[in-house]
């Protein structure tokens, strides 16, 4: 059965005739108690790339008032356009204060800044790596971190750990 796939996770389980455990992959957990946290920000957007995507299109979303995170899905392991317009408006968005974090659109993979020039020119301007975390995993993290009040470098600096096992890879 293929009910359910972590494509950049080790298998945690094989399930046939028989389920078979594969417990050494299988996050410890902790025992503490839960906390629900219910402080959630929404000023996030997803700017998925495409090949000739349009500077208006990606200004308008660049501009979205309040906006806060742009969670950018790059091709690959993390390459975007290297169009001069794209790159400035990347720049200005950065430094304006918005988080933009790369995501690959892969469904297995991670990204590596700077492992080609395509990327290296977002590692250069302060976009954020996803490393292999998915699309889903971090809008949610996203979300949890700017409700927390993080100051930018330590948005930043959190959001390149894993939390629950988001990222496996970094």
């Amino acid at each position: 059965f293929n009910a359910f796939v972590s494509p950049n996770y080790p298998v945690l389980a094989d399930v046939g005739v028989y389920l078979k455990y594969n417990k050494h992959n299988i996050l410890k957990p902790n025992f503490k108690k839960l906390k629900v946290h219910k402080v959630l920000d929404n000023r996030v957007v997803v700017l998925k790339l495409f090949p000739g995507i349009s500077k208006e299109a990606v200004e308008a979303i660049l501009h979205i008032p309040d906006l806060k995170v742009v969670i950018l899905e790059t091709f690959g392991s993390g390459n975007a356009t290297m169009e001069e317009w794209f790159i400035t408006a990347l720049k200005t968005a950065v430094e304006s204060g918005l988080h933009i974090i790369n995501v690959s659109q892969c469904p297995a993979g991670a990204v590596e800044q700077g492992k080609y020039d395509t990327s290296l020119m977002l590692k250069e301007i302060g976009i954020i790596s996803g490393y292999d975390i998915t699309t889903e995993a971090a809008l949610t993290k996203s979300m949890f971190l700017l409700g927390q009040n993080f100051t930018s470098g330590k948005f930043r600096v959190i959001m390149n750990l894993p939390l629950r096992g988001e990222i496996s890879v970094q």
